[in-house]
């Protein structure tokens, strides 16, 4: 049941991760929204884990998809890790 709860919590930061991820990526649209408080707060928690996909070329007409890239890559790992801790439980 410990395990069950603890997935439950870890998909939740997950979630919650991606909307920061989201709420990050249209900031862009807003001129200065970077040089903010909660831009800079923002830069501070997603920066480190999108640089991981800024090396890609995934930038294509002038788009970034990196953090599209990112968001996707963090549901896939929270999929792959629910299914092998179902199989350990059951």
């Amino acid at each position: 049941m410990i395990i069950i709860q603890l997935l439950a919590l870890i998909n939740r930061i997950v979630y919650l991760y991606s909307i920061l991820l989201i709420v990050y990526a249209l900031m862009s649209w807003f001129p200065g929204a970077y040089q903010s408080k909660l831009g800079q707060l923002l830069g501070k928690i997603c920066e480190p884990f999108l640089r991981l996909f800024q090396r890609l070329p995934l930038q294509f007409a002038g788009i970034d998809f990196s953090i599209m890239v990112a968001i996707f890559a963090l549901n896939i790992l929270m999929r792959v890790i629910d299914r092998l801790a179902y199989m350990f439980i059951y």
